[in-house]
């Protein structure tokens, strides 16, 4: 796989993710989304790393007004956010998202649903134990924390008791959702929701998950932590 700075021109389908970060976190950016509909969708890709001087800069500022990860690019097109770039990549596989107006909606619901409902509570409660694990205000704000995100873990087992996938079938949804809830994976929570454990297991299986997080790890593994 082609790996690209951010000087290089940009040819044909390019993910933008950072150079390095943190141990902790690999596994869990969110260029792995994108990695993952690229491989379900059998499509070939070029890897562009940016640094935190990069991000700062102007010209990224242009592509990424907020100077996160991912961007995606192809020729006429920069797109930013992950679940932009996975609808986008969805409106022309099938495998991401079916071919039906009503299936297609559906699709676009749960992503949504992924990035609004469900991971707005995971991320904060998993930033706090992994920002502030220790902290005397951290462990009183940690039961509340929990107490949300629990309910709205409960709702979602509830819709995915006796179905395989969000909509029925597998799509770029359910992308969205298995990232979200593999955010919780150094803690216990998933134990209490047995059959989002088996959700998150039966999506993490797949050949192209497994190839995605493979190409997401080695770039990490190989990076080069920034000089202090």
């Amino acid at each position: 796989m082609q790996t690209l700075t951010i000087n290089d021109a940009i040819e044909g389908p390019t993910l933008t993710t950072l150079r390095w970060v943190p141990p902790f976190v690999v596994g869990l950016v969110r260029d792995l989304r994108v990695r993952w509909a690229m491989e379900e969708a059998g499509r070939a890709y070029a890897v562009r790393v940016v640094g935190q001087e990069d991000q700062a800069s102007v010209a990224y500022r242009q592509q990424q007004p907020f100077g996160q990860v991912p961007v995606y690019q192809e020729p006429g097109i920069t797109l930013f956010e992950s679940g932009a770039i996975l609808l986008h990549l969805a409106r022309d596989c099938e495998t991401l998202m079916p071919a039906d107006e009503a299936g297609r909606a559906h699709t676009t619901e749960w992503i949504i649903a992924g990035l609004n409902s469900i991971e707005p509570h995971v991320q904060n409660f998993a930033e706090l134990d992994f920002f502030a694990a220790g902290e005397a205000w951290a462990a009183e704000r940690r039961p509340a924390l929990l107490a949300r995100l629990e309910q709205r873990l409960g709702d979602l087992s509830k819709w995915l008791k006796g179905r395989d996938y969000l909509t029925g079938r597998f799509t770029a949804a359910d992308i969205l959702m298995t990232t979200v809830l593999r955010t919780l994976r150094n803690t216990d929570v998933l134990t209490r929701f047995p059959v989002l454990e088996a959700y998150r297991d039966r999506c993490t299986v797949r050949p192209a998950f497994v190839k995605a997080l493979a190409d997401h790890t080695a770039l990490f593994e190989a990076a080069t932590p920034p000089a202090r």
